[in-house]
């Protein structure tokens, strides 16, 4: 079992150059299976579940290449005929695994695919997936931990209006109705970044998609699919959580690779906090701040503040003046990471979905457990700022999303080693 030990302390300086969006890379690795030209996907991040999902397509017969030198994946499924199976050993670890059920179930009529699994962060369902597929003309049903869902006929566009947004949910569908007859229209759609990279991605390859509204698409089947090249965008959770780094012990830490404009909404509300930052075409600078301020934010789905930043600046209040309040909107179980900040002398309630942080507060290294991704990440921060060591255990979660982030923070001098038991 490896762990991270961190010594606190050390001022952060220098360069991080930010990764491809996992988020982005894994709906548009599960559209691949539609076509059978050439796809080229670059800036790909090198972190666990990307090789996890790769993995699921070799499993089911993608003729896959990654090229881990140049971060780009080549697939070419010329007139293959893929396994539409999706087995739990390779889903059980990564909730997108469920987004090949909409392209199987488009190219093939058919498909069986595990439950997904992925963090404990809440039960995060697949109704609004299943809605959206039956809604296509799918047949689904759900035994022994298997969705089976077949369209014998093939899929046949639809009115879609989601009941609430979901972002797997309007990938899922926006991939099956890629190859569905006619006409969709999709309504209450998540719009976040990573979903326009895929709807981009799929006009590359043929697809007449169509954002007529910020959140309704209109997708016209297609028939015939063509060889395509594609950039995947920056990861702008990894890019927030440098950021929130150099905030908290930064000295003149530059962030590159990005769009600053993509994380428009983070960026104004650390303003507000008092961190003091400045902005170019693709890059971001963060100053030392110094006098931080408490605020009140809440979680939502974009353009509104991201839950999966909602640890990393959590840690960030506890160098507030004040009380912090955090309203969790997304997920019911996303607060897992406080009872191990405040192990290390945070002093953080919880009261439903609201959370409280009370700062000033001085942090002591301690052992703690990560217990999701993000978690893992807010600890790592808290370390960053922490009297003494911290060891943090359970990392396996870190690596599912965060790439190389240990070499990344020790070439801007961080004190940051990975140990193996």
């Amino acid at each position: 079992m490896q762990k991270l030990l961190v010594k606190g302390k050390k001022v952060l300086s220098g360069v991080v150059q930010i990764s491809g969006s996992k988020n982005a890379t894994l709906p548009i690795l599960a559209a691949s299976i539609l076509g059978d030209k050439k796809i080229e996907i670059k800036n790909i991040p090198l972190v666990k579940d990307v090789i996890t999902m790769t993995n699921l397509l070799k499993y089911m017969g993608s003729n896959i290449n990654i090229n881990f030198k140049k971060r780009k994946i080549l697939i070419h499924n010329q007139k293959k005929k893929l396994k539409t199976i999706a087995p739990y050993n390779f889903v059980k670890t990564m909730r997108a695994g469920v987004l090949v059920l909409g392209s199987l179930l488009a190219r093939f009529g058919k498909a069986k695919v595990s439950l997904p699994g992925g963090c404990a962060i809440g039960t995060r369902p697949v109704n609004l997936h299943l809605f959206g597929l039956k809604k296509l003309g799918a047949n689904i049903k759900i035994k022994n931990g298997y969705i089976s869902a077949e369209a014998k006929n093939g899929l046949v566009g639809s009115k879609i209006n989601f009941p609430s947004i979901s972002v797997g949910a309007t990938e899922n569908v926006i991939i099956a109705a890629s190859l569905a007859k006619g006409v969709s229209l999709l309504k209450n759609c998540a719009c976040e970044p990573e979903i326009k990279n895929l709807t981009n991605f799929l006009i590359k390859m043929g697809v007449k998609i169509t954002w007529v509204g910020k959140r309704e698409i209109k997708i016209i089947g297609s028939e015939k699919l063509r060889t395509v090249s594609h950039n995947i965008m920056f990861d702008r959770i990894e890019a927030g959580t440098f950021i929130i780094a150099g905030a908290l012990i930064g000295h003149n830490l530059k962030i590159t690779n990005i769009e600053p404009k993509v994380i428009g909404r983070e960026l104004r509300i650390l303003k507000k906090m008092g961190v003091k930052l400045k902005t170019k075409k693709n890059e971001i600078q963060v100053f030392e701040s110094k006098n931080i301020r408490s605020i009140s934010i809440k979680t939502e789905p974009y353009p509104g503040f991201p839950t999966d930043l909602q640890a990393q600046i959590m840690v960030l209040m506890t160098k507030a003046k004040g009380i912090s309040k955090i309203k969790e909107n997304i997920f019911e179980n996303r607060f897992m990471h406080v009872s191990e900040l405040n192990r290390m002398g945070a002093k953080i309630k919880i009261l439903g979905n609201l959370s409280y942080v009370y700062g000033p507060q001085n942090l002591n290294g301690a052992e703690v457990m990560a217990t999701d991704l993000r978690a893992s990440v807010s600890l790592v921060l808290a370390g960053l700022i922490a009297k003494n060591k911290t060891h943090i255990n359970r990392i396996y979660h870190l690596d599912r999303g965060y790439e190389g982030l240990e070499k990344k923070l020790r070439k801007c001098k961080a004190h940051i080693s990975r140990i193996y038991n």
